[in-house]
């Protein structure tokens, strides 16, 4: 079986930066376990699998040890791959997935994911989150995933997680975020628990950071920076109970896979 394949960086202008994630073209769903296994031997924080159908496309996300419920850089990947090499003309693409219909619309080389909004909610910070961390956030909030708060750009830099400490946390990730020197907020995620120590890029966790930001700055549009060692830049937008994640994506290879 041969099953069309492209590598694709996301959230990046050029080559070598933002998050990858590998897109696989399904005609029809495999079994979970071979899905699950492309995804472990991709070895990428996300693989994307994708079945077009009539108006849609099925989309699911895989990491090398688990299925995802959300992700935003292995859906931009998609669409990009959709966009640019299928051919599609429509300026939206749509997408079912575990979190529901996701749109993904293009305005030139933009693309612009259409999400839910998590809001986090104000909790104490766990013991094991100050230790994993090895560091206090002057704020501490609970989504999908933890959100910690620093006073600046430079102390999010600066964290050196225990990622062994991290996966005893009851949560999938979490997000260390501070206000940004030449941007309105930057992160770095941390997933250990899903098999991705840091994430370059996770347009999934910005579904809490902007409802954050927003509030906090007062505005509905806000430009991001994830300050992983790729790194990353989003265009974010807050409309209530979606957001909208912004940014480009680039092709670095395609090919296909080979399964027996």
């Amino acid at each position: 079986m041969s099953i069309p394949y492209y590598q694709i960086d996301a959230f990046a202008s050029s080559l070598f930066a933002g998050n990858p994630a590998g897109v696989c073209l399904l005609t029809d769903w495999l079994a979970d376990t071979i899905l699950q296994s492309i995804a472990a031997e991709n070895n990428l924080a996300e693989t994307a699998f994708v079945v077009q159908r009539d108006s849609f496309f099925d989309l699911r996300w895989f990491t090398p040890s688990l299925e995802m419920d959300l992700c935003g850089h292995a859906t931009l990947a998609p669409a990009h791959v959709i966009f640019r090499h299928l051919g599609y003309r429509a300026s939206v693409v749509r997408f079912q997935t575990r979190a529901g219909m996701l749109t993904v619309s293009r305005d030139g080389d933009l693309l612009t994911l259409d999400f839910p909004a998590r809001p986090a909610v104000p909790c104490d910070a766990p013991p094991e989150l100050v230790a994993g961390l090895r560091a206090s956030p002057v704020t501490t909030a609970k989504a999908r995933d933890y959100l910690a708060v620093f006073e600046t750009e430079q102390a999010v830099r600066n964290l050196q997680p225990d990622m062994a400490a991290l996966m005893r946390l009851d949560c999938l990730g979490i997000i260390a975020t501070a206000p940004g020197e030449d941007c309105d907020f930057v992160s770095r995620f941390f997933a250990p628990r899903a098999g991705v120590p840091e994430d370059p890029v996770t347009g999934s966790a910005h579904c809490t950071l902007i409802p954050y930001w927003a509030q906090r700055l007062g505005r509905k549009t806000l430009r991001a920076r994830q300050i992983s060692p790729r790194g990353g830049e989003l265009f974010c937008e807050h409309r209530g109970e979606r957001v909208g994640i912004g940014g480009h994506a680039v092709t670095y290879s395609s090919g296909f896979l080979h399964v027996s």
